[in-house]
């Protein structure tokens, strides 16, 4: 784990990349934050935290390290003492944690639940839509207190890198650690309005096939009876109307991605 702290005292902020391995735009964000020389107001941590599996260009070692919070320091398994090390450096932070994803190309927010933290944060930054998945969020890091979590865009893409940057940028400036780009003091670094706020209810399994296909596009509605994926010749049908989240071919090994329902906008 690389850590960087900026400003005097201790951290109460921190910018988080590199979970998995096979997700680099977060370590490059936390680079080009590190490279921006940027003038804190309140002290921030800045984390790249698994640094083998980014060097091995794997998703983890041993185990997946966002399913293994909050971690055990005499486990047997590399990423498991790493969650224990990881939540130890984020102890009393507000934090962003950086992924990235094969099933969407523009940035998109996720939270355990709607907190105060979350309201407050999540409409300054550059996302149109905010997931809450406290259905599933064991032995994830956003299942603990003040934590965000941010979907940059595709996997190992300059677009993800770059939306990763600017992600951060806006968090940073959100929480009164720097101004906003641009300006001059602490300001509103959002813009967007009426921000979507869609809630986990189910994942959609794959059924075996040798050849997966999605039809429906992420955050759009499928109607009931629509035809939203195939496995080989198969279509699946909807059986009642629903939000697609997450859904890709082949983004996960046993199912297609997520359930979802619109609840709401955070304004």
């Amino acid at each position: 784990m690389d850590v960087h702290d900026l400003g005097e005292g201790e951290p109460e902020v921190a910018v988080v990349g590199a979970i998995h391995g096979d997700e680099p735009c977060g370590a490059r964000a936390v680079r080009r934050l590190l490279d921006a020389d940027l003038d804190v107001e309140r002290p921030v941590r800045l984390i790249v935290a698994n640094e083998e599996a980014l060097d091995a260009e794997v998703r983890y070692l041993d185990a997946d390290l966002n399913r293994s919070f909050p971690g055990d320091p005499d486990a047997e398994a590399h990423e498991e003492r790493l969650a224990a090390e990881v939540l130890d450096a984020l102890d009393g932070c507000t934090t962003l944690a950086i992924h990235s994803t094969q099933s969407y190309a523009e940035p998109f927010a996720v939270v355990d639940s709607m907190d105060e933290v979350a309201r407050a944060v999540a409409p300054h930054l550059p996302v149109d839509a905010v997931i809450q998945t406290d259905a599933f969020t064991e032995g994830r890091l956003i299942e603990h207190p003040h934590t965000l979590e941010v979907e940059a865009g595709l996997q190992g893409s300059d677009g993800a890198a770059d939306n990763a940057y600017w992600l951060s940028r806006a968090f940073l400036a959100a929480t009164g650690v720097t101004p906003a780009p641009g300006a001059e003091s602490v300001v509103d670094a959002g813009g967007r309005e009426d921000v979507a706020v869609f809630r986990l209810r189910e994942r959609i399994p794959k059924p075996d096939a040798e050849v997966y296909e999605v039809f429906a596009r992420n955050f759009e509605r499928v109607e009931a009876g629509e035809p939203f994926a195939a496995a080989d010749d198969e279509q699946l049908r909807a059986d009642e109307p629903f939000y697609p989240v997450l859904l890709s071919p082949y983004g996960y090994r046993d199912q297609f991605g997520y359930v979802a329902d619109r609840v709401g906008t955070i304004e």
